[in-house]
């Protein structure tokens, strides 16, 4: 973690001395792996940098993430859950690129300093680090608004990485598991609409503690062209394939895979959800049509489901990016599509 000591205010609730930067480095994020250190680690915390060892043929692949309370989390968020899905976010990102995870760096700052709460959270963070083997290597802590920074390294084959920009005119459009629980959830925490009691158990836990598709990510390495994880809403980061591969889409919108209880509202809360909400973290990707009965056996062999959405299409020039097709082959109107086209902005 840094080296620069950094004086962060004591809650009330704590007592003793306020314990410095290199005390909360020791106390809370010196490493805890279960598993001997990953071999890919030169030097970790303790330095002015870690080193990583790049491995023959493989690429590094890098990815940020920041999360800031009442913008990204709630407040009064659960610290152990946050723990979990400050990284989980970050692995998703490694998953995308069909990248196996390496290590990672930390960065917080908060407003003061809460032992219990500062316990949890490293829990949560050394939980999910230690399933996915992925060493934390660094890091900084400060004073100020709740907010947590990490960077993740992780590597991928060199030049078979999966690439936004590499999706294929013919290409299937896959989505793994299920799509739009942690936007029902949201919108019922919002009053935005009721869900009961043992409904909102059910999936709420997809906002709160998402699951990284790390292992498909790696299985799609020479399966799929193009891939993205669902952070921002489904058709909203589908738009940056797109964008980035010069290509268009038929997205057959009710064939979208949704939990039980959202599939049990009406039809128009289901596609709000599964096409515009955000902080799923499945896996969008695109792959060829030969590649159908493999994946299909990825499937098997992951126990995961994947569902093929749509296809990708040329592009036309009067053609809108992404053409929604429901269940009676009928495309929606420009209005309503226009709807569902909107995704999470951070700046609004």
């Amino acid at each position: 973690m840094g080296q620069k000591q950094t004086q962060i205010r004591t809650s009330p609730s704590n007592t003793g001395s306020t314990p410095g930067e290199f005390d909360l480095i020791e106390r809370f994020f010196k490493q805890r792996s279960v598993d001997h250190p990953n071999s890919a680690i030169a030097f970790g915390i303790g330095d002015d940098c870690a080193l990583i060892n790049p491995s023959n043929n493989q690429q590094i692949a890098i990815s940020t993430d920041m999360l800031v309370e009442g913008r990204h989390f709630l407040l009064g968020a659960d610290p152990y859950l946050l723990g979990r899905k400050c990284l989980a976010v970050n692995l998703s990102d490694l998953a995308a690129m069909g990248a196996s995870p390496v290590g990672f760096t930390l960065a917080i700052a908060m407003p003061e300093v809460k032992v219990d709460w500062l316990e949890s959270f490293a829990n949560g963070v050394w939980d999910i680090a230690n399933e996915h083997d992925c060493q934390l290597i660094g890091g900084d802590t400060t004073a100020g608004p709740l907010t947590i920074s990490i960077t993740i390294f992780g590597h991928v084959p060199k030049d078979q990485s999966l690439g936004r920009h590499k999706a294929k005119v013919g290409d299937d459009i896959w989505i793994s598991h299920q799509v739009g629980d942690a936007r029902l959830s949201l919108g019922a925490l919002r009053q935005e609409w009721a869900l009961s009691a043992e409904e909102f158990s059910a999936v709420s836990q997809r906002m709160h503690n998402p699951t990284p598709r790390t292992a498909l990510g790696k299985h799609l390495v020479g399966l799929a062209h193009a891939a993205i994880d669902i952070s921002d809403g489904l058709l909203g980061d589908l738009n940056h394939i797109l964008h980035q591969s010069s290509v268009s889409a038929d997205i057959l919108i009710d064939q979208v895979p949704g939990s039980k209880t959202l599939n049990s509202k009406s039809i128009e809360l289901q596609r709000l959800c599964k096409l515009t909400g955000g902080d799923d973290y499945e896996l969008c990707f695109t792959a060829p049509k030969d590649k159908f009965s493999q994946l299909e056996d990825l499937s098997s062999r992951l126990g995961l489901t994947l569902t093929k959405i749509g296809s990708i299409i040329e592009q036309a020039p009067t053609q809108r990016l992404i053409r929604l097709i429901d269940s009676n082959g009928q495309e929606l109107s420009s209005s309503l599509s226009e709807q569902y086209l909107k995704s999470f902005d951070h700046f609004k």
